[in-house]
């Protein structure tokens, strides 16, 4: 698809507009910290903004940088990590805190080979980490600019697949402040998100709908680390009738966090 430079001008003067209206004050963007850069993107990472402001003040002051993080116990970051779900993120941000003291002398790297080797990092994280936290002009996607792209690039067309989307994000990022702009573009996708009318993702070629999470299996592994981080220790029956699921269900749980190293 020819991409139109007016259209890009009319776009990027209405991302503007609204991000000087509306935009959002994050603690996390008050800071060019990149130890707290880092940290608030492995905690957004699938997960709601609201949720990441209530844990985030308390886990950046008990672990103030990399290296007092990659010294912290697992048992300890998993239990500030509580209330943000999809704990593997906890361990993969406490692993990457020790990749960055031994690889980097505790600073993160800039560029992006070294960013997506460490654990929890893919490229959009990469490309993310880039520009929140040295102002580099990184071309990435994620759930919110995905958002906006198909709602003003793709008006009804379905199955739009992010390598389509790809280059009108390059071409219509503003390389002079890259940080500000990815900020301005995630909340007018927030924005998007937020109505009750269609979401726009729902016409990306890479939408899942989440299911149901109540009685998953992801709730009885989050109840099951739950439990053990505040006992330190149960038995598997113990844990099954405590919290309410079947017995085989629960090993299960136990057999899964285990396999995967988050049990404290």
């Amino acid at each position: 698809m020819e991409i139109d430079g007016r259209k890009i001008k009319a776009f990027r003067a209405e991302i503007w507009r609204f991000y000087k209206a509306h935009g959002r004050d994050l603690p996390w963007r008050r800071t060019r910290d990149p130890y707290r850069i880092f940290v608030s993107e492995l905690m957004l990472q699938q997960t709601q903004v609201a949720r990441a402001l209530v844990r985030y003040p308390a886990f950046v002051r008990r672990f103030p940088d990399f290296t007092a993080l990659s010294r912290a116990k697992k048992r300890n970051v998993l239990a500030a990590w509580q209330g943000l779900g999809y704990n593997r993120r906890a361990v993969a941000l406490w692993n990457a805190s020790k990749a960055i003291v031994r690889r980097h002398r505790g600073r993160l790297p800039r560029d992006e080979g070294s960013l997506i080797a460490l654990p929890g990092v893919g490229k959009g994280t990469a490309g993310a980490l880039r520009a929140f936290a040295y102002d580099l002009p990184a071309v990435f996607i994620e759930t919110n600019i995905r958002r906006v792209f198909i709602h003003f690039f793709f008006p009804g067309k379905k199955n739009v697949s992010d390598a389509a989307l790809m280059p009108f994000i390059e071409r219509a990022l503003d390389r002079k402040r890259p940080r500000e702009w990815y900020s301005a573009l995630m909340d007018y996708g927030a924005m998007l998100g937020g109505r009750e009318k269609e979401n726009p993702n729902v016409r990306s070629a890479h939408y899942k709908r989440q299911g149901r999470f109540k009685g998953s299996r992801r709730e009885l592994r989050g109840k099951v680390l739950a439990y053990l981080l505040a006992h330190q220790r149960a038995s598997e029956k113990e844990l099954s009738a405590k919290l309410g699921f079947p017995l085989l269900k629960t090993r299960e749980a136990v057999a899964s966090l285990k396999k995967d190293g988050l049990l404290p």
